[in-house]
């Protein structure tokens, strides 16, 4: 019985490697636009090893960058206070690429954007449609605390996502990016919870 298992799990590594050696020409070609990369050799890097842990992480994390987008181009609108707009600047600088890099990964892995059950907006630090509707309402100094606070939460967030990618992923990008996403955010809630202080 255990021979027979152990023969098993073999043919399940030789057709995985199979089939990702398989798959890896059909994208090989396929360039995402992104201009100064190295399109003929990252698409095949980020095919070549990945599961379902890598999918989960880039398809929860795009939405979850997304938001972070989407409350930081309300900050110049709705303050003045310099620190605040240099760092919604900074999330806006760093994200975007982190998006479309991601974007490449789901596409060149023939997986869909978005989880086939939809995103949880509850999970993971994500704002409720009535909190982003709260932080649009407010301006100057209680948008500064309401934006602040959200976004430690939003960022506290994304580091478990990263962490459990860390843990469960395979692809080597999508886990050195998730160690970026963990230097970077946890950098920002300490800058965060600073200015919160004040």
């Amino acid at each position: 019985m255990r021979e027979n298992k152990l023969v098993l799990a073999g043919l399940g590594v030789l057709t995985a490697i199979t089939l990702s050696a398989c798959g890896g020409g059909a994208s090989a070609g396929h360039d995402d636009g992104h201009a100064g990369g190295h399109p003929a050799t990252s698409a095949p890097a980020a095919n070549a090893g990945h599961n379902a842990a890598d999918i989960t992480f880039a398809q929860g994390m795009i939405p979850h960058h997304q938001q972070a987008l989407d409350m930081s181009k309300l900050v110049p609108s709705r303050t003045d206070n310099a620190k605040v707009r240099d760092l919604a600047k900074r999330i806006q600088d760093g994200q975007q690429p982190e998006i479309d890099k991601m974007t490449g990964w789901l596409k060149s892995w023939n997986a869909p954007l978005q989880p086939e059950h939809g995103a949880d907006h509850g999970a993971h630090g994500m704002m409720s449609a009535e909190q982003m509707t709260q932080l649009q309402a407010a301006s100057k100094a209680d948008f500064d605390k309401r934006w602040l606070t959200m976004m430690v939460e939003h960022h506290r967030g994304a580091v478990v996502m990263a962490k459990a990618e860390l843990a469960q992923g395979q692809s080597a990008e999508a886990k050195h990016l998730a160690e970026e996403v963990i230097s970077a955010q946890e950098k920002e809630i300490a800058e965060m919870t600073g200015l919160l202080k004040g």
